[in-house]
């Protein structure tokens, strides 16, 4: 079938993205899904951090590729053996498709699933196919979803089904912001009542992050970023205090007055925002940084206050989550009131506004802008 997608075909454009549009929305040839795969028709995707770091080169994908990986939207067509979903179901894509078979999968942890990363850096489906084509030849799967698009055909492995009474623009939340900033906070992290959290970067990813720690129970609860507006939502969402990164004295004095945090949350992707992260947390504390920088980023780490203060320091690569288990509980949440994640909904774009939307996500101008096919 043919389908509208916004394709990559190189890396590194200048900014404005607006005026340089290094995302150019083609008709495309979407093949069949084959064995577990399935069609769906996208209804909203999201705007992300991750593929806003393939755009700009800082992590290289094979090219040419149809982005997007946040995502919602409706079953059209099933391919041979999938059993677990119907025709007309409601569903979330996620990012990390996980094989179910692997020793990691296994062991509950499908964030780790091996063929699925193979997959993702290869840019093919799970199963190692590829069922976009376009003028030149195929095309790659962003994260194996694609979702810039009006039709994508995943595996199986990468849907959850969710309720249909929940509308699709916010269902896409929870496929990457919820999934890797809320997980983050209660798997990861593993929160307890009354500790105190600090959450470094306030995006999509660390707004759900913040919205994670309280409904843990967090009873003082920081924010961290760049921007007043940014800061000025982390209130109104819960947080107890709000300290600009640009203000030294501030964080000096925060530290000095409380010790830290028992956890600090990186969210920014970025190697001063880590070590930030790791000076706010106090003796005996766990920093947990799901943030990704490219990937020759290094941390220049203080072993001997590492050892000395008893602390951890751990990756989080999709919260942790198991997406089957976690997504309907987090969807749980958001409808008891506990995880206002319709709170991060800052814009609603049309396909042709997708390279401005980038703009505005680079300048930190917006949390989570969904874009509608």
């Amino acid at each position: 079938m043919k389908i509208t997608a916004a394709v990559l075909r190189h890396m590194g454009a200048a900014q404005p993205y607006a005026q340089s549009r290094p995302l150019k929305l083609e008709t495309l040839d979407l093949a069949t899904p084959g064995r577990g795969e399935v069609l769906v028709r996208i209804a909203a995707a999201g705007l992300c951090h991750s593929d806003f770091s393939v755009i700009n080169g800082d992590r290289p994908r094979p090219l040419p590729m149809a982005l997007g990986h946040e995502a919602a939207g409706i079953v059209e067509a099933l391919g041979e053996g999938v059993t677990g979903l119907g025709v007309g179901d409601h569903v979330v894509l996620v990012f990390m498709p996980s094989c179910g078979a692997c020793d990691y999968c296994r062991a509950g942890r499908p964030a780790l699933c091996e063929p699925g990363a193979a997959a993702n850096g290869a840019g093919t489906l799970l199963g190692g196919s590829m069922r976009l084509s376009g003028a030149g030849g195929p095309v790659h799967h962003h994260l194996g979803c694609s979702a810039f698009a009006t039709h994508a055909v995943v595996s199986e492995c990468s849907l959850v089904r969710v309720d249909q009474d929940l509308p699709l623009d916010e269902a896409a939340l929870f496929g990457c912001a919820v999934l890797t900033g809320v997980g983050a906070a209660v798997n990861t992290a593993a929160i307890q009542p009354g500790q105190s959290v600090a959450v470094i970067g306030l995006g999509g990813v660390g707004l759900a992050a913040l919205l994670g720690a309280r409904a843990a129970g967090a009873a003082r609860l920081v924010a961290v970023d760049l921007s007043p507006d940014k800061l000025a939502l982390a209130a109104e969402l819960g947080a107890t205090d709000c300290l600009n990164a640009r203000d030294a004295d501030a964080l000096a004095a925060f530290i000095k007055t409380t010790g830290g945090v028992d956890v600090a949350l990186e969210m920014a992707g970025a190697i001063p925002a880590l070590e930030l992260a790791f000076n706010l947390t106090r003796r005996g504390g766990t920093t947990v940084t799901a943030g990704l920088p490219p990937p020759a980023a290094a941390l220049p780490l203080p072993i001997a206050r590492l050892v000395a203060e008893e602390r951890t320091l751990k990756g989080s690569y999709i919260g942790g989550c198991v997406p089957r288990r976690d997504v309907p509980r987090f969807i749980a949440w958001y409808r008891a009131g506990r995880l206002p994640v319709d709170r991060l909904l800052s814009a609603r774009l049309r396909p042709d506004e997708l390279n401005a939307g980038f703009d505005r996500l680079a300048a930190g101008a917006a949390v989570r802008q969904i874009v509608h096919f």
